[in-house]
């Protein structure tokens, strides 16, 4: 006996058999794709799922996660956005740094001329009033700046794990929601023509 050589493999269709009195039908069936929030991987000896993955990968490694989703483009903009708020909080913490060693050595010598001061910026102030004004200053931004920090590292976690969540999402032209042309019933008048919002089940 010769077997057909697609009987050998299991075919990606399954099928559903339907029995209605001495009658039976058999319906094939397209399989549906995964539900991103059910299909495991291994990560580090745990099953975990796609999207834990990816926002575990951004968590250790800023960018990881995008890489993991294939979306290279990210690359720039979450450096980028890192890169921007490292360069702040680099800038004001070493302006807090240099304030408050100048203020220090103001308490240690009050009759000390401001000039003297070692920093090229709590040197060029012209009184401790000043220098305490830039202790704030630097301290409140450089605070800012660490949450700012937070905010955008945050931000890339919760972008690696919506893009995984979504990569097998149905974005193709056939969109459920529609605004199409439509006559709109007008009570005692003609049907005026406007817009619709017509939804389509799939």
């Amino acid at each position: 006996m010769i077997l057909p050589v697609a009987a050998l493999w299991p075919s990606a269709v399954s099928a559903q058999v339907v029995t209605a009195g001495s009658d039976s039908v058999q319906v094939a069936s397209r399989p549906t794709a995964a539900d991103s929030a059910r299909r495991t991987e291994r990560l580090l000896g745990m099953r975990v799922t796609r999207p834990q993955k990816a926002a575990l990968l951004a968590l250790v490694l800023p960018g990881a996660g995008q890489v993991y989703n294939r979306r290279y483009w990210k690359l720039p903009l979450v450096y980028g956005g890192l890169g921007g708020v490292g360069y702040g909080l680099y800038f004001y913490q070493t302006g807090y740094r240099e304030y408050a060693d100048g203020k220090n050595q103001l308490i240690a010598n009050p009759d000390m001329d401001i000039s003297k001061l070692e920093g090229k910026r709590v040197s060029q102030e012209t009184s401790a009033a000043n220098v305490q004004r830039g202790v704030n200053f630097y301290r409140r931004n450089r605070d800012t700046f660490i949450a700012y920090t937070a905010v955008v590292y945050g931000i890339t976690i919760l972008d690696a794990l919506v893009d995984a969540h979504l990569r097998n999402f149905d974005v193709s032209d056939d969109l459920s929601l529609r605004l199409d042309p439509a006559l709109l019933p007008n009570p005692g008048q003609a049907p005026r023509a406007g817009l619709a919002l017509t939804l389509y089940v799939k």
